[in-house]
């Protein structure tokens, strides 16, 4: 069987995907190893449209409930399984599967399934911190979205952690709500855009220190303060902080296209923002894993709904 259209990843882009397709009545196969995205490990989520507050376990498992209810003729989910590959088989292409073995991912796919198109809606990981008591104190004043959890910090003297333009644009939404915001970052020079430096500097409740390593997250229940290594002096240095927002990058989940569909110089795959197409026709991708400017859930739900408009025209109207 060929189905019109296989839909790979089940965060809020491939959920919302999936469900547009189902009423679309387009022959769909939803794959996912889990549900949730990044979002899965976040105790409160405030910037969800229409619900003031949820986990990220509750919105994984309304995510899956909502694709679930939609199962039927016109849907197909595979859960708990891996995209290892995708080949081109003739005008179709061939997505390969494995299962997992003993909680590890097996190299070889076990399963082959035919589609005529496909999203690619995988995500991204973010690049994690390795200072001391980093993993410890996540979620407990360490975090990784500044969107996500900034409000929580009012009035408190936070960090934000990076040099491109994700760290200055943390800190420019933080200062609204935090009593001062200090980018460290670890070189002298900045990879953001000298403008964007520049305006967020200008707030007096924004300071820079560069050319630091950090060393340790300090907190036992809740992060207290943080320590690092100036490179320039040698000096170990303690600053007292409630809140760490780290912004180093995002690992994109594209390992398995990298061969097949064109992807950025981070890894991201290339799309036409239009339409959500990549540069290899037939392949469409939403949300994280893609070269967009901002990353968000419910900018990753829009992109995916984009797409599956495109795909659905793409099929008909060939």
């Amino acid at each position: 069987m060929t189905y019109d259209l296989i839909i790979i990843g089940g965060g809020p882009a491939g959920s919302a995907a999936t469900v547009y397709a189902a009423r679309k009545r387009l022959k769909t196969l939803f794959i996912t190893s889990e549900w949730g995205g990044q979002s899965i490990v976040s105790e409160k989520i405030y910037n969800w449209i229409g619900t003031p507050s949820i986990s990220g376990a509750e919105l994984a498992d309304n995510l899956k409930s909502h694709v679930l209810e939609n199962v039927g003729d016109s849907l197909e989910v595979k859960e708990g399984e891996k995209v290892t590959a995708i080949e081109k088989e003739g005008n179709s292409f061939k997505v390969k599967t494995t299962l997992p073995v003993h909680g590890l991912w097996p190299r070889e796919s076990g399963k082959e399934f035919l589609t005529k198109t496909i999203l690619i809606a995988t995500g991204s990981g973010r690049r994690k911190l390795t200072a001391k008591n980093a993993d410890k104190l996540e979620h407990k004043g360490l975090t990784y979205c500044a969107s996500c959890d900034g409000p929580l910090f009012a009035d408190m003297d936070v960090v934000v952690v990076g040099g491109g333009n994700a760290a200055f644009e943390s800190a420019s939404q933080l200062v609204a709500y935090c009593k001062s915001v200090t980018i460290i970052h670890r070189s002298d020079a900045f990879r953001a855009d000298q403008i964007t430096v520049q305006k967020v500097l200008e707030n007096p409740k924004i300071k820079v220190i560069k050319n630091v390593d950090i060393l340790e997250i300090q907190g036992d229940k809740f992060v207290e303060g943080i320590v690092y290594k100036d490179k320039i002096s040698n000096k170990e240095i303690e600053l007292k902080v409630s809140g760490i927002f780290v912004e180093i990058g995002q690992i994109p989940n594209t390992e398995f296209v990298k061969n097949f569909v064109p992807l950025d110089e981070t890894g991201k795959i290339k799309i036409d923002a239009w339409s959500q197409k990549t540069e290899t026709p037939g392949i469409w991708a939403a949300g994280d894993c893609t070269n967009i400017l901002y990353h968000q859930n419910n900018i990753a739900a829009g992109d995916a709904v984009r797409a599956v408009e495109d795909i659905y025209l793409a099929i008909h109207t060939k």
